[in-house]
């Protein structure tokens, strides 16, 4: 198992890390209704909400680079360098959507999708 392969799996489950935090000491969640409850709350919960549904829509790119560019032959010790960047991006990228920091955020976010970018580089 490579490195790469275990950033994929970090990235897979850390949209629950995130729905953890949201929910996490909240006693008006209602598990029958969830989706109801995300739209209730408010401040760092619905942040982490948000960052949750980003780091789903993020993943499948990312996981699909990481695949491609290991079936594509391209330096293992590179995949693995740009996996790990991706997944310190998402985490810079959710803790500043907890803090609320928007344009530290979206630097972070950048910096995701060019570590997608570039293994599809690496691909080539």
């Amino acid at each position: 198992m490579t490195v790469a392969f275990w950033c994929v799996l970090i990235a897979a489950l850390f949209p629950f890390v995130l729905a953890g935090i949201a929910k996490a000491g909240d006693r008006s969640f209602n598990n029958r209704r969830p989706r109801e409850w995300y739209e209730t709350v408010t401040g760092y919960r619905k942040r982490a909400w948000w960052a949750q549904q980003n780091s789903l829509e993020a993943f499948p790119l990312f996981a699909a680079a990481v695949i491609i560019a290991h079936l594509a032959g391209a330096a293992q010790a590179t995949i693995d360098t740009i996996a790990m960047i991706f997944v310190a991006a998402r985490i810079v990228y959710a803790g500043c959507y907890l803090a609320d920091v928007h344009l530290a955020r979206s630097l972070a976010w950048l910096v995701g999708l060019g570590a997608c970018v570039a293994l599809f580089i690496a691909a080539a």
